[in-house]
């Protein structure tokens, strides 16, 4: 069964990727204590819970403009692509933006609006505690320090 590809070239029905931490394909750095980020296996009356969420304090939204995230991607099959994001606005803890895709080759316009909820990491311990998590530990994101919490949380 072939991948289909939508008009952004993206594989709607391609196999999942099978990794130990799936955010965006990186890895926790390996530790030899069977800690966080070991390549040893949870016990089986559990298992890590491993994902980041944004720092609400590191404002990524306002970085969210034409002007900064505009680019043009050729994409096989369908041509030019441009493509940018714009803040349409802040409400709180809740940030809504929008993707817009303009495609040369016969000048369709999508848009593709999302709301994210920028929570704080006191929030985000609370509610794993309240579901049966343990946190073990909250990081930096490596690969971009002050932006994101990687949590790291177990159900003992």
């Amino acid at each position: 069964m072939g991948a289909d590809r939508s008009r952004t070239g993206i594989a709607v029905d391609a196999p999942p990727v099978r990794t130990p931490y799936r955010g965006r394909g990186r890895r926790l750095p390996d530790r030899a204590d069977g800690g966080p980020g070991s390549r040893v296996p949870p016990s089986p009356a559990g298992g890590r819970l491993v994902f980041e969420t944004r720092v609400p304090a590191a404002r990524a939204w306002q970085e969210w403009t034409r002007e900064r995230s505009h680019r043009v991607t050729e994409v096989p099959g369908a041509g030019s692509v441009e493509s940018w994001v714009r803040l349409v606005g802040v409400n709180g803890p809740l940030v809504t933006f929008r993707w817009t895709y303009v495609f040369a080759s016969d000048g369709q316009v999508l848009t593709s609006d999302s709301t994210l909820r920028f929570r704080e990491r006191e929030e985000v311990e609370r509610d794993l505690l309240a579901h049966g998590f343990a946190v073990e530990d909250v990081r930096d994101a490596s690969d971009r320090p002050g932006r994101e919490f990687v949590f790291v949380a177990r159900r003992p």
